[in-house]
């Protein structure tokens, strides 16, 4: 049997707007080893998050061009993978599924091509004509393709065909995961990529069709979509990405004599903090407010609540129940500021973002439309984004389509902060650790739950009793939950 192989040199590709590298964090293959099509093969480490990449080809593992800890720039080579093109097996003779995953690949790299929207990790993409969205200018070309002629490695005896007219049905796997978690039907999806590619942003308006049209199956609204429509901000360029706030490590170094000095390179999240954070302060005239509260009762229908099969919500869940109740009543504060319009933009969504210390860092992933949640689906859905947040694994839309933000650092044993607003956002709760205090209750001196709540805001969208009443109806809740939650 005939064992050809070729060998085939992934470049590290384009991983979301405006990023031109990321930091290998870890390999997930050694020298040797066999993949198969999508087969995740490392992480890397953005200024956003920390992501599995997987292999656009099938065959054995030839050179990993990168130690772990290294940068690396995209379009620059990344793994190179000796591919059995002939009989399906590699060099030395172990079989390898080269057919079925030869087409996919090949699809998958037209997919780039077309600009999908998408590329491999689910964002990040060259734009093509009629996309819609914006792009920041890359010191780094994004377009994979042109990479690889540049570096002499070749896409492969796919590409020639992919370009020569015919539609491309089978595309990547990003793609083809977002369509089938959707249910949809990818032939019913008419397809806007060159040469007849479905794109991520074809499934992203079968999706928005079938929302705006409950009645019709997924795929009978994808066979409706006719015009693209805007996909959801998880890949919206020119909204800021993730609030990442600084962490320890980013704390100033002492004054040391010049012999002992060090320098420690600032991660992708930590330049992504100096970034967003400079921003908020130059751009917004914030403002603080801040009462104490007395949690006592909350505190008690959290206990009551428990046994010994269910532990019942939280404290955090039933406050960010309390929050998004008073969003809804002071929906300026669920916005961002238009500055080139001077408008003031409310989404038709409340997405509330939580602080979260990660191990690359703080980052403030949302809970997406938490309005519709009641205080129970709000707990599963708080505790699900917050275990994911701390290892990595929240999404891009996630960490991008946050409308407010809710800070609970009473968690690092702390009663206040004068809170950096998280922009483009325009408010900001922070709450404190809840401890017990001297407190007047009719009169006497009793022990009670104490915690203090903080609220910074952008000046420009409200005043100062916009905040106050925000604040009031949030606090009026902790204090008086029974009577809060059956309002809702």
């Amino acid at each position: 049997m005939t064992t050809t192989a070729t060998e085939q040199t992934f470049l590290l590709p384009d991983l979301g707007e405006g990023l031109t590298e990321a930091s290998v964090v870890q390999w997930l293959v050694a020298e040797g080893d066999v993949v198969t099509v999508d087969q995740p093969v490392v992480e890397v480490e953005t200024a956003k998050s920390v992501v599995e990449v997987p292999s656009p080809y099938a065959g054995r593992v030839g050179v990993l061009h990168a130690a772990e800890g290294e940068l690396v720039e995209v379009g620059r080579p990344l793994i190179t993978i000796a591919v059995g093109v002939a009989a399906g097996v590699t060099a030395d003779g172990e079989g390898v599924a080269a057919d079925g995953d030869g087409v996919a690949a090949e699809t998958y790299r037209e997919e780039e091509r077309a600009g999908s929207g998408n590329v491999l990790i689910g964002y990040g993409t060259s734009v093509h004509p009629g996309s819609g969205r914006r792009r920041r200018p890359r010191a780094v070309p994004s377009a994979v393709p042109a990479m690889a002629a540049a570096s002499g490695v070749v896409a492969g005896p796919g590409a020639a065909a992919a370009s020569s007219g015919g539609p491309v049905k089978v595309i990547s796997p990003i793609v083809r995961r977002l369509a089938r978690e959707a249910g949809l039907d990818l032939h019913a999806i008419a397809p806007t990529g060159a040469g007849g590619v479905v794109t991520r942003s074809d499934v992203w308006t079968a999706i928005e069709r079938a929302r705006q049209a409950p009645s019709l199956t997924p795929s009978q609204a994808a066979a409706a979509t006719e015009t693209p429509v805007r996909a959801p901000a998880a890949v919206v360029p020119d909204v800021p990405a993730t609030a990442v706030l600084p962490s320890a490590s980013s704390a100033v170094l002492p004054s040391v004599p010049a012999r002992g000095e060090r320098r420690i390179p600032l991660s992708g999240f930590q330049k992504t903090a100096a970034k967003v954070l400079s921003r908020s302060r130059a751009e917004i005239p914030e403002a603080t407010v801040w009462v104490d509260v007395d949690a006592t009762a909350l505190w008690s229908l959290r206990e009551a609540a428990r046994t010994p099969d269910d532990a019942g919500p939280g404290l955090l869940a039933y406050v960010a129940r309390f929050v998004v109740a008073g969003l809804k009543e002071y929906p300026v504060l669920n916005s961002r500021l238009d500055v080139e319009r001077d408008e003031i933009v409310m989404p038709g969504v409340i997405n509330l973002g939580v602080a979260v210390q990660g191990q690359h860092g703080l980052v403030v992933p949302a809970v997406l439309d938490a309005g519709s949640m009641t205080t129970t689906e709000l707990d599963v859905a708080l505790r699900d984004l917050v275990a994911r947040a701390r290892t990595g694994k929240a999404t891009t839309e996630e960490l991008t389509a946050g409308t407010f933000t809710l800070n609970n650092y009473g968690g690092f044993r702390v009663d206040g902060s004068a809170a950096i607003i998280n922009h483009p956002q325009v408010a900001m709760l922070g709450l404190g650790r809840i401890i017990d205090r001297p407190w007047v209750v009719d009169g006497e001196i009793v022990a009670r739950k104490i915690t203090q709540m903080s609220f910074v805001f952008d000046h420009r969208v409200c005043d100062g009793g916009t905040a106050a009443g925000f604040m009031r109806s949030v606090a009026d809740a902790i204090e008086s939950p029974a009577a809060a939650i059956v309002r809702l």
